[in-house]
């Protein structure tokens, strides 16, 4: 009975010290732009095509982490309603955002470039979505979370040098102030932008 216990203990040690899932970066974001590309050049419907672009999201995103990224300092300010409200506002209003600029492209080729490790807790993936007939070659670098490395997430698409939550942030904040400071409005302006 001892010597299983130490078998089993010895065997939990292997898991922690080489985890099983632990995904490289670039290996992720090979992956998402892969089955990303299957679905958007499917014959699927565009519903279809939306309902697995948000899985894809949900699961590689760290949606929770830009959401209070984007609200800056005026998360601090809020209660425990106020930011379930925002979290769940955001959450809908990143997916529609997402699915909705994804599900034009019919086949993107997105290549991965380079990775590089910015340290513990984050690292870039740079790729390039490829040039056609009507776009330019355009430069995305992926913002990868890796602080828990059997979840990689992604917090940020910096396209082109220009980062997607930095400008977001930008938004919400001019919402906010433009309105006394008052959150409500931009949970109106999340809200109007879901329904419409």
């Amino acid at each position: 009975m001892k010597k299983i216990k130490i078998i089993y203990i010895f065997f939990l040690l292997i898991l922690n010290i080489f985890p099983v899932n632990a995904k490289e970066p670039s290996i992720l974001i090979t992956e998402i732009v892969n089955e990303a590309s299957t679905i958007l050049s499917s014959s699927d419907p565009v519903e279809s095509k939306i309902i697995k672009l948000n899985n894809i999201a949900e699961k590689n995103v760290d949606i929770d982490g830009i959401g209070m990224y984007t609200l800056g300092k005026y998360r601090k300010n809020l209660n425990e309603d106020q930011k379930l409200t925002y979290k769940k506002l955001f959450k809908s209003y990143f997916l529609k955002s997402f699915s909705s600029r994804l599900v034009d492209y019919s086949d993107p080729k997105i290549s991965v470039v380079s990775e590089k490790k910015i340290n513990e807790k984050y690292t870039i993936v740079s790729t390039t979505l490829e040039e056609t007939s009507k776009n330019p070659e355009i430069k995305i670098d992926w913002r990868i979370y890796t602080k828990n490395p059997d979840r990689p997430l992604i917090r940020d698409l910096i396209v082109e040098g220009l980062s997607l939550a930095r400008t977001q942030k930008e938004e919400f904040k001019s919402i906010i102030q433009n309105n006394e400071g008052d959150i409500n409005y931009l949970f109106r302006s999340l809200e109007e932008f879901i329904i419409k």
